[in-house]
């Protein structure tokens, strides 16, 4: 790996990847079969929140050049390969509380997250 004048580049690294539930592919492969030109989900993080950075989740209709792909049965998963080095190795699950349906997101690399679970830090 090579950095230049202190800069980091994604691409020098390898990544562990994303992984999607039964619960989270479902849910994406339904958001799919709703709008036929959706490709899938696309998961990226922003600075917000209390803790640092905040989860960002989209639809697909057009991928961008830098994503990585993730699929688990038909379910596809697109990621910002700038997001990677704050969310690699994460599990995607779509659970019910209370009355509501959400995603979660099981991080490895969050040291922390806020009281609310919005927003996480590295």
């Amino acid at each position: 790996m090579e950095l230049h004048s202190g800069t980091f580049n994604p691409e020098d690294f390898s990544w562990q990847g994303l992984t999607m539930t039964a619960a989270a592919a479902d849910h994406i492969r339904s958001l799919m079969a709703q709008k036929p030109e959706l490709l899938g989900v696309r998961l990226g993080i922003k600075q917000t929140g209390c803790a640092g950075f905040g989860y960002v989740l989209d639809t697909v209709s057009e991928p961008k050049e830098d994503d990585l792909v993730y699929e688990n049965d038909g379910a596809r998963l697109y990621v910002s390969l700038q997001a990677m080095p704050f969310i690699d190795g994460t599990e995607v699950d779509y659970v019910r509380e209370g009355l509501n349906q959400i995603f979660k997101f099981n991080n490895p690399k969050a040291q922390h997250e806020c009281g609310c679970g919005e927003s996480f830090g590295v």
